[in-house]
């Protein structure tokens, strides 16, 4: 079921800290063996998500605006968002896997 509400705090972090441009708070909502995915490239653990960060999220001025959310499992999440940035912008789910209060995995496209 689609929520109205904030989605879950971890998700809201990481989304919270893209729009302030804050990369530390941004890789603070991620595990330390999390894993990122967009499109074919593969990131992992912090570095892998600071990688992402600047070559696709905060370092191209991203702004995520959550239009809806579900729960696929106990804690599998999509997150519908609409994203503008310098270089990509457009609507599209985000999979989310939480683990311990963070993010684990992040599945974007």
């Amino acid at each position: 079921m689609t929520q109205q509400q904030p989605p879950p705090a971890a998700i809201a972090a990481m989304i919270d800290a893209t729009n302030a441009g804050d990369t530390e708070a941004f890789v603070a909502s991620f595990t330390d063996d999390a894993y990122v995915r967009d499109g074919s490239r593969e990131f992992h653990g912090h570095a892998g998500a600071r990688d992402w960060d600047r070559t696709d999220n905060i370092g191209v001025g991203m702004h995520f605006d959550v239009l809806s959310w579900s729960s696929s499992g106990a804690e599998d999440y999509v997150v519908t968002i609409r994203a503008t940035s310098r270089r990509f912008n457009g609507t599209g789910d985000m999979r989310v896997t939480l683990r311990d209060g963070r993010i684990a995995r992040l599945e974007v496209g």
